[in-house]
């Protein structure tokens, strides 16, 4: 990882001006920040991974860009803070412009919410809102990258791919399956995006579908950044995807097993119902929720066999399986709840 005094010659200079922004409770600024005159905001959620956020927050400082931007990082662990720590290394001597806080509610949608409802409030000229997870690196070029594909576009929503970085004893068979993978692969327009990890949101888009933004009903289970986009699309928002505007994910040791993958399916189609479940409109739209549950399974067989002829990869054409199963379980009650925290000790 780059030492940050390596670093703080690539970025834009810190944002010093009289003008300085007033602070939550609890949270840290760099000095001298102008929000007024911040363009763009990168919100970073964090929960217990300091030493990978520190890595986010080096490739952020790393940006090869002329578009003033703050970064603004969200900490969910309201007890231990170590990311708050990491955040304040970073921001209190002006190697990053921006600000961290404290959302105490803890779960995904509450950090997601927090940092989007932050952004909005304390960087009013802001047109761009972008996310980066706390276990992603962005590439130098990413946030300018973004930000043109936005401006070039004039897409609402702009999304760009994630790809993994495995450890070298991940097994083979796992590291192409496609939960690892980006869901685009070319620049353009696309239908929509399904995921926060990589993203641009303009400002209208907030306003347009209301706070907060994301469901608190998915906060455990995953999946409030599909709801999202899924209500965007619904509204007429464009989505554009821009390919040049790479981020790699670490994919820790736990994850690049079959037991992960098999869990990973299983929510997704706990996710995929919910949102379902939630767009039905009356009677009609509950029965086509149902229909489907009961077509699922031998639609997924199909699928699978035709996966296990087309790759002879046995944890690949398990995944429709896994996701239809995981459909099944959502029907009768049964939700994974991965983003609830487990007190340490």
């Amino acid at each position: 990882m780059l030492r940050q005094n390596e670093i703080a010659t690539m970025q834009m200079s810190p944002m010093r001006t009289d003008r300085t922004v007033a602070m939550p409770p609890g949270a840290v600024a760099s000095p001298g920040l102008d929000a007024a005159a911040v363009q763009a905001v990168a919100v970073v959620p964090t929960f217990r991974r300091p030493a990978m956020l520190a890595e986010t927050l080096a490739s952020l400082a790393a940006q090869r860009t002329a578009v003033r931007f703050a970064v603004l990082v969200v900490e969910n662990d309201a007890a231990g803070r170590e990311g708050h720590g990491v955040a304040a290394s970073w921001l209190t001597p002006g190697t990053l412009a921006g600000m961290a806080l404290v959302e105490p509610q803890q779960g995904n949608v509450h950090a997601i919410n927090a940092g989007f409802a932050a952004a909005l409030e304390h960087f009013p000229n802001a047109e761009h809102l972008l996310m980066i997870d706390d276990d992603e690196i962005a590439s130098a070029g990413w946030l300018d990258a973004m930000v043109a594909g936005a401006e070039a576009s004039g897409a609402d929503i702009v999304g760009g791919p994630v790809v993994p970085r495995f450890r070298e004893d991940a097994p083979g068979l796992l590291r192409r399956h496609p939960v690892f993978w980006p869901s685009h692969g070319s620049t353009g327009p696309v239908p929509m995006i399904y995921g926060t990890g990589n993203c641009l949101i303009r400002r209208r888009v907030f306003e347009r579908l209301g706070q907060p933004a994301l469901d608190p009903r998915f906060n455990f289970l995953g999946g409030g950044d599909l709801d999202f986009f899924t209500r965007a699309k619904r509204a007429g928002l464009r989505s554009h995807w821009v390919q040049e505007a790479l981020i790699s994910e670490t994919v820790p040791g736990e994850r690049a097993r079959f037991g992960w993958v098999l869990k990973r399916g299983l929510r997704i189609g706990s996710i995929n119902r919910a949102v379902e479940v939630k767009q039905a409109e009356g009677a009609a739209g509950r029965l086509k929720v149902l229909v489907k549950d009961i077509a699922i399974v031998p639609l997924a067989l199909v699928r699978a066999l035709g996966q296990l002829a087309a790759t002879r990869n046995p944890a690949v054409a398990a995944h429709p399986l896994a996701v239809s199963f995981g459909r099944l379980m959502a029907a009768a009650g049964i939700e994974q709840q991965p983003y609830r925290a487990k007190d340490k000790g």
